[in-house]
């Protein structure tokens, strides 16, 4: 009986270091059906296991820090890049050297290698047809529109303290206004006026307008087209004085658990079936892999801020505290 236990333990234990030998935890940005999508492609080709959790820009970050000392996950996919940035800064990501790094563009990459972009999306407004009818408002085509008073309490969009998308947008109103943070916080100020509401999630307004909750919505272009394609009554507009945009990133965790096998989903996320998933997804993917016939709109067809991602992380703290000092929560 003694032998049999024993070797019944023994297939435990053997059983449990296979599967730990096949399997990583990650971190991811991307919305979960693309997320599902992914991993499971993966996980189909490799015999390796994703177990995920999906968070927000901001949530994964403080998650990184709060579990410094013991991290949980060794890779976070997704996410807008200054959450990238930001991270790299607090020491909580670590150095690759992807050779299939050389498939994207410097621009959209670190130069000392810590994260790498996946694609890229611009910011857009949406607005709900026939709540629009039914009100009698028209779609907003830039960011002064935002102002009228017939959009009062008719707008919504994330808060900047947990989305990377809202915070994207603080930084755009301070592009387009020169780098004058003053006025951009003045015209932020006013902004509230016409808010209904923010959001934890940058995807969530979209949503809420798809539905007709709200008639107005600020989110990624491609989160938009995405609900249009599925036969959301939406119109999708861009801010005639500039789009900020995301550039969704990778990173490695630092001391993460399983480091082995995420540089092979790292690998992996950077190759063409991959890229081929994410272009599906109604972004501009950066990689050399992407698939051009899949593109569903030119960036170029849309007037873009001068971004600047790595003033926007260095300065992200700052700002926030700015935000919820004048502007705060509805």
């Amino acid at each position: 009986m003694k032998k049999i236990l024993s070797v019944l333990v023994i297939m435990v234990l053997s059983f449990t270091m296979l599967m730990a030998a096949n399997s990583l935890k990650a971190y991811t940005t991307l919305e979960e059906p693309l997320a599902k999508a992914l991993f499971e492609q993966f996980e189909k080709e490799t015999s390796i296991h994703v177990e995920w959790v999906r968070l927000t820009t901001g949530e994964a970050v403080a998650r990184l820090e709060a579990e410094r000392d013991k991290p949980q996950a060794s890779i976070w996919v997704g996410g807008v890049g200054t959450g990238h940035i930001d991270a790299k800064n607090k020491g909580l990501t670590t150095t690759f050297n992807s050779y299939v790094a050389q498939t994207v563009p410097d621009k959209y990459k670190d130069p000392e290698k810590y994260w790498i972009g996946l694609y890229i999306g611009p910011i857009a407004f949406a607005t709900n047809t026939n709540r629009a009818k039914e009100l009698g408002i028209t779609p907003p085509k830039s960011w002064a529109d935002l102002l009228k008073p017939e959009y009062k309490g008719r707008i919504r969009v994330a808060n900047p303290a947990t989305s990377g998308t809202a915070y994207n947008m603080v930084t755009n109103i301070i592009r387009i206004n020169g780098d004058d943070e003053a006025k951009a916080f003045d015209y932020l100020k006013k902004l509230n006026v016409n808010i209904d509401q923010y959001t934890k999630s940058g995807s969530a307004p979209g949503k809420s307008c798809a539905i007709g909750e709200i008639p107005v919505a600020i989110g990624y272009a491609h989160d938009l087209i995405k609900l249009k394609v599925e036969g959301a009554p939406i119109e999708i507009t861009f801010p005639s004085e500039g789009s900020g945009f995301e550039t969704a990133s990778m990173s490695l965790i630092k001391n993460g658990p399983d480091a082995v096998n995420a540089k092979k989903l790292y690998n992996w996320i950077l190759g063409s079936k991959s890229m081929e998933i994410i272009a599906s997804w109604y972004v501009i993917p950066v990689s050399s892999n992407a698939p051009k016939d899949k593109l569903h709109f030119d960036i170029n067809s849309i007037t873009t801020v001068n971004q600047n991602d790595k003033w926007d992380a260095e300065n992200k703290e700052r700002l926030i505290d700015l935000w919820n000092k004048e502007i705060g929560t509805k």
